[in-house]
């Protein structure tokens, strides 16, 4: 994990914002809201997310460490290059996100970074982790799987202040840590079968990881210790 975080634009245009309701998924009638609409007008984003948004299952999805989930127009291109014959389904949104944008991505997002989205400020807490409800949205088994793999799941976002936004609003990096990690050396080193133990002290110790990965990286940290 040695290269820095790729430079990015220090502010971009929201694309759009997302929300949706629990409804059944098709196949197999289980709750989801992964089925996200625009949001058309100015909506408030209180602490845990935007204000028009629910979740099906609360025990993974949703909450203050999870209030907003960030899923960049980049990462659905892939998708569609991957798998050309669903690619006119990889459009915003459609992967369950909260917020769309061009010119941000892995590569560039950093573990704590602050952003200013609309009128609020809120902070990157973790990657999120991809599940089966991907593959039974689009109807098609190996997306999630893809999507682990290649390190393109999007990320979380803590709400720092509450605030408004908008699709056309500014999206702007306020804050990065000065020993920034950046989230594809998040997922390289998570990846990596026997890492390097200082490369997951790192990442365990960045400021403003969620404590949940942060115990989890310093207890492979120390079987690592353990099973050198």
């Amino acid at each position: 994990m040695k290269s820095s975080p790729r430079a990015s634009s220090p502010s971009v245009s929201i694309l759009g914002l997302y929300a949706g309701r629990i409804r059944p998924m098709p196949g197999d009638g289980r709750p989801t809201a992964i089925f996200k609409q625009p949001v058309m007008e100015r909506v408030r984003i209180a602490w845990d997310g935007m204000e028009v948004d629910v979740q099906a299952d609360r025990r993974h999805h949703g909450g203050t460490e999870k209030a907003l989930h960030h899923y960049p127009l980049e990462n659905h291109r892939r998708l569609a290059r991957q798998f050309p014959e669903l690619a006119e389904q990889f459009v915003a949104g459609a992967i369950g996100e909260n917020i769309s944008t061009e010119g941000y991505d892995e590569a560039s997002i950093c573990l704590g970074d602050v952003y200013a989205c609309g009128s609020a400020r809120i902070q990157v807490s973790q990657p999120r982790t991809p599940c089966w409800k991907i593959d039974s949205k689009f109807g098609r088994e190996g997306i999630s799987a893809y999507v682990a793999e290649q390190g393109i799941s999007g990320w979380y976002y803590r709400v720092l202040a509450p605030g408004e936004a908008q699709a056309g609003d500014a999206f702007t990096l306020l804050e990065r840590n000065e020993d920034a990690v950046s989230l594809a050396q998040f997922w390289e080193a998570s990846r990596t079968r026997r890492p390097a133990l200082e490369d997951l002290q790192r990442i365990a110790d960045t400021p403003g990881l969620t404590e949940a990965w942060r115990q989890k990286l310093r207890q492979r940290v120390e079987w690592l210790r353990a099973n050198a």
